[in-house]
Order: C-alpha cells, then sequence, then structure tokens
C-alpha cells in the first residue's frame, strides 16, 4: 500500500473509534529509542524512518514532528505524501501537545495506543487537554488493524554478559536495587526499560538493532524477580544460572496477569516514565511512582567497566586506522559509494576481539549529505566519494567490553579558509568543554554552552544537544546526563558526576554543502583543582582532521592539549600496527 492508502484506511478505523485524531509514536512498549520492526509505526505510515518524532493523524490532515537533526531527511522522505513537516524547535519537547490542543475544538477525543505511552506522557497529555474537555481514548491494536504483514516478535536467543566484563555479579545488583525497594516501602520493583534489565541481569541480546537487549519485562520481589520473556529464548544453562540467583523465566505475555494478581495491600515500585500506561492500568497493587533507580546506577561505571572502556578504545581506534588509512588509500584509485563506506568501516571493526555489532547505524555523510544531522547512505541512491571535498562519518561499535562512539571528518583537497574557520571553531568548542573544570552539581545545560560559544561568537549556531551518556555494552544513547540547550530533557537538567562517560560532540552544518562534527567520549572524573570540582579524561583514541585547522585561530592551551591528545594516541594505538599504518598515524598526530 501506499502512505496515502495506508492513511486512509487508517482513518477508517479512527472514525470507527470515534476519534478526532492518533497520534503515532516512534518507540515500543518499552519506551526504546530503537526499536525492532514490529513496533515502527510511525514509519510504517508515514515513510519517515528517523530515530525520533511522531506522527499525527487528523480526519483531513497529517502532521509529522520531529527536531533538526532530521529536517533534510524528514523532507526528503515526505516527498509525494499528503504529511506535513512541523519542525520541532527544542529536541524532545512535547511542542506537538500544545499544537494539536490548540486546534482541536472542545469535546474532541485524541486515540492513543496505551500500550505505546507511559504513565508519564498519559498524566501530561491528559493535563494539557483538559481545559478542552480533549478525552484521550485507548485505541490499542488501530495500526495493526491495518497493518496486515505487521512482523512478529523479534527471536534472539539471551546470553550470559560475563562478570569479568561488568564487574558486578546479578545478585550485588538485585541487592542494590532491593534496598531502593525497602527505603521507598514496596514489596516489588517493576522494571520495563529494556536496557535497565540486561544490566540487572547481566544479560544480552540483539532484538534490537544496534542495541544488545532482550524484549522482556522484569519483577523484583524482596526474594526471587520474575523475568518474562519468550521462554524459549533464555537457553537451559543460563535459565539454571539465573534461577541459583533466584530469577525465574515466565512468559513474556504473563506480564499482565501477573502483574493484576498482585496483593492491593503491597506496594510497587515503578519508573513512570518507562512504564507503559495499558500496563499499569492493570495493577491492582499501590503504585509508587518515581524515576529509575536503576538508571543512575547504570550511569556511575565501575572499576572494572572503566579498564574496559580504556581497552575498547585501543581496539577501535586500531580498527578506525585500518579504515581510514584503507579509505584515503582507495579514493585515489577510484569513487567508492558512501553505503560501500560504512560497510566497510564495520567490517574492519569486526577484525576485533569481542566485537559484537554497531552500536548505531554509522552515518557517512559526503559533502551536502555531512549537512544532514542523522544522514544514513542508502546503497542505491547515496553518494559517491571521490578524492576531493569533505566527508564527515560518525559510528561506533559494540564490544563485550564496551560501547564507543566517534565522529571524525576527512578533507582529501585543500579545504576553503571558510571551511577551516568553522571547524577550527567546533573544534575550539569540543576542547573547550573537553578541558572544563566544574564545580559537583554542575548540570548539562551549564556546560552546553562551552561547546557553542565560539561558534555563537561568529553568530553560528547547530541545531542538536551537544553530548549523550554512552553504556557499557549497551544503549549508545544512555540517559540521563548529557549535555543540551534546555533541561526538557534529563540530558540538561541532570548533574555530571564522577565515572559517567558521556559524548562530547558540536558541530556546524552549511546546508547542501557541508557538515562538520568532532566528537570524543569523556569519561568524568575527580579534578585535580580542587576537591569539590569535576572534570573530563578523553577516553577515545584517534586524530584529529589537522589539514582543516586554522591554528590562528587557537589559543596556546588549546594547541598544548591537542598536541597532547595526540601523543596520546599514537601512544596506545601504535603497537598493534603495521609499519606503514604506524607511519600513516605518526603523520596524523603530529603536533601542530
Amino acid at each position: 500500500m501506499t502512505i496515502a492508502q495506508k492513511l486512509s484506511k487508517l482513518r477508517l478505523e479512527m472514525n470507527s473509534a470515534n476519534i478526532d485524531a492518533l497520534i503515532i509514536p516512534a518507540n515500543d512498549p518499552h519506551q526504546s529509542e530503537y526499536v525492532a520492526p514490529c513496533w515502527q509505526n510511525r514509519t510504517y505510515f508515514s515513510g519517515f524512518t528517523g530515530s525520533a518524532g511522531l506522527l499525527i493523524v487528523l480526519k483531513d490532515y497529517s502532521a509529522l514532528w520531529t527536531d533538526s537533526r532530521y529536517f533534510l531527511q524528514a523532507e526528503t522522505e515526505l516527498t509525494g505524501s499528503e504529511i506535513t513537516l512541523h519542525k520541532q524547535q527544542v529536541q524532545h519537547a512535547p511542542e506537538h501537545v500544545e499544537w494539536l490542543g490548540g486546534i482541536l475544538s472542545e469535546n474532541a477525543s485524541v486515540g492513543v495506543e496505551a500500550s505505546l505511552f507511559s504513565i508519564q506522557q498519559m498524566a501530561f497529555l491528559n493535563e494539557k487537554f483538559k481545559n478542552k474537555n480533549i478525552a484521550v481514548k485507548n485505541v490499542e491494536g488501530i495500526c495493526s488493524r491495518v497493518w496486515p504483514d505487521r512482523p512478529s516478535l523479534p527471536s534472539s536467543l539471551v546470553y550470559e554478559h560475563d562478570v569479568k566484563y561488568t564487574g558486578n555479579s546479578r545478585e550485588d545488583k538485585l541487592s542494590a536495587i532491593r534496598k531502593v525497594m525497602k527505603n521507598a516501602g514496596a514489596q516489588y520493583y517493576f522494571v520495563s526499560a529494556l536496557d535497565e534489565i540486561a544490566w540487572t541481569l547481566n544479560i544480552r541480546a540483539w532484538d534490537i538493532d544496534f542495541t544488545p537487549v532482550a524484549l522482556s519485562y522484569l519483577l523484583i520481589s524482596d526474594h526471587d524477580a520474575q523475568l518474562f520473556i519468550q521462554e524459549y529464548k533464555v537457553p537451559d544453562d543460563l535459565n539454571s544460572v539465573l534461577k541459583a540467583a533466584g530469577v525465574f523465566v515466565s512468559d513474556y505475555y504473563n506480564v499482565s496477569k501477573v502483574l493484576n494478581a498482585l496483593p492491593e495491600s503491597h506496594a510497587v515500585y515503578v519508573d513512570k516514565a518507562a512504564l507503559s500506561w495499558d500496563l499499569f492500568s492493570l495493577i491492582n497493587a499501590q503504585v509508587i511512582q518515581s524515576s529509575s533507580a536503576i538508571m543512575p546506577m547504570m550511569a556511575i561505571k565501575n572499576d572494572t567497566e572503566i579498564n574496559h572502556f580504556r581497552d575498547v578504545m585501543v581496539k577501535d581506534g586500531v580498527a578506525l586506522t585500518h579504515f581510514f588509512k584503507w579509505l584515503e588509500d582507495v579514493v585515489l584509485i577510484k569513487e567508492v559509494s558512501e553505503y560501500e563506506i560504512a560497510k566497510k568501516l564495520s567490517s574492519f571493526r569486526a577484525q576485533q576481539a569481542d566485537y559484537v555489532g554497531d552500536s548505531f547505524s554509522s552515518i557517512v555523510g559526503y559533502k551536502g549529505n555531512g549537512a544532514i544531522v542523522h544522514y544514513r547512505p542508502q546503497k542505491d541512491s547515496c553518494a559517491l566519494v571521490s578524492n576531493e571535498g569533505m566527508l564527515l562519518i560518525d559510528s561506533g561499535g559494540q564490544y563485550l567490553n564496551g560501547t564507543t562512539d566517534i565522529t571524525r571528518m576527512v578533507c582529501f583537497d585543500e579545504p576553503t579558509e571558510e571551511q577551516k574557520m568553522h571547524y577550527t571553531l567546533v573544534l575550539k568548542g569540543n576542547i573547550t568543554l573537553q578541558t572544563a573544570h566544574f564545580p559537583k552539581g554542575t548540570t548539562g545545560v551549564q556546560l552546553d554552552v562551552l561547546a557553542r560559544m565560539n561558534l555563537w561568537n561568529e553568530g553560528l549556531n547547530y541545531g542538536h544537544g551537544t553530548g549523550h551518556g554512552v553504556g557499557f555494552f549497551l544503549r549508545v544513547h544512555e540517559p540521563p546526563q548529557g549535555f543540551a540547550e534546555s533541561t526538557t530533557t534529563a540530558r540538561g537538567s541532570t548533574p555530571l558526576k564522577e565515572r559517567t562517560v558521556s559524548s562530547n560532540e558540536p558541530g556546524f552544518y552549511k546546508t547542501n554543502e557541508y557538515g562538520i562534527r568532532i566528537e570524543n567520549l569523556m569519561l568524568c572524573v575527580q579534578s585535580h583543582k580542587n576537591d569539590d570540582f569535576l572534570a573530563f579524561d578523553a577516553i577515545t583514541l584517534f586524530p584529529v582532521e589537522t589539514k582543516l585547522i586554522n591554528k590562528a585561530m587557537l589559543t596556546p592551551k588549546e594547541i598544548a592539549w591537542l598536541n597532547l591528545y595526540h601523543e596520546k594516541v599514537y601512544a596506545s594505538i601504535s603497537p598493534y600496527l603495521e609499519e606503514s599504518e604506524k607511519t600513516w598515524l605518526f603523520d596524523k598526530c603530529k603536533a601542530i
């Protein structure tokens, strides 16, 4: 069916359900960022494939809301459809709710599939719509009735993530969670976020692209726990190990019955931002609605995880050296597609020990495509890269001992003075944030300005956040901390803490000409200047493109930092390279 036919059939279902509007989000019942094909409702009905954004369908109008990272992509993918792009001004802000409430009449009704909306989201909708008496109605299954060949649930097998990687056993983690339950007066803790379940039980799977998790729920009591998952996905040996830790496997679809049967006299602790409205409505026990107690535990990396992070950055740096040398050599001989470049990069990472897969779909943007912030090259329509111009590559790997995320630029010929100016402003922002010392309690929104100030001074900016938390062989975009322009999300409002890992990725984008972004991962550490201050340690190990630097724009301190960083990169990576690659890397790491 075409998008028009799908929307036409959907509107027939909306009419039968007596709703005036339908909100179709991009998430699944676990509020995941990346979702399995069976929950890609928004993509199915709109054709838009970005990871963020939602579709609103009305009787005679349809709107796709997304943020500036996806404006150019959405304009392309929505071409030829009736869907109008609405440009979200603040990333992750629920601006669509205000808009929808404004155009609907009194006593209208808005449909949602309750399994795809959290308690917190539903409360927000009801609050925003109450002045016009707009009802929010559960129309569970409405998308499925129009999607006849909807994919089934993913079926990857679950495996143990060994304690030699995790540093803490599942028993230790369950014990820490039970202390939170006890302090809150709860007899149960219900977990629906997939990465939190994987972290708690030291298990991994590949049910969702780029994120090593299994579709599941977890109910923790003061003495045991139930893992709700398709039972065949848990091998017998792992099942035995889980049982020994007091974790018992039950079918994924049994969760509704078990939640409904919890004693009314007991209390269950839930994360209101993650628990879906449909499961919440089934719970007869008292519900303690709070924020996740597991997320902050995950964010603080232990010594074992930190040591592995440092090791994995060496492996990733070696893979990147193999790749970028290959790239510079191959474009001297022939043109190569962005798609092939992305595949080749994955193949070089796959040569490294403990590699499992990519941490997201590689962004390989040549010339004007680099200005599309989350550009993904398509095999049959992407650009051919030749030995001229600039190329932006944002990529990452999932290894058993860590998750990586790095953005680097390649300049194949002599850059223009304008390109050098823009690149150097971005580099200055990266270094300014990287070298900051700041009081404990400082939040992401306070630090975000450090990465932008040099661009701002020239009347320039970029439309995405400056950084996000990173998981340990889990989500590449892991809450809560990060760097953002507003406090709309946790990235802006969360204080930075020691032992967290975050990305640092300022950028600049000139539409249809080029994009620039430089990204390192940083470990938050104790400042040596003041016991009440924190600082950052760059753990990513790969040189930045020095050909694009206007040295006159850098301060002596910035030059010194960059030269020391490149010394560290060469010392860390070169022992694992062949002589020709050492020579190549040495040239890339030369002091400026």
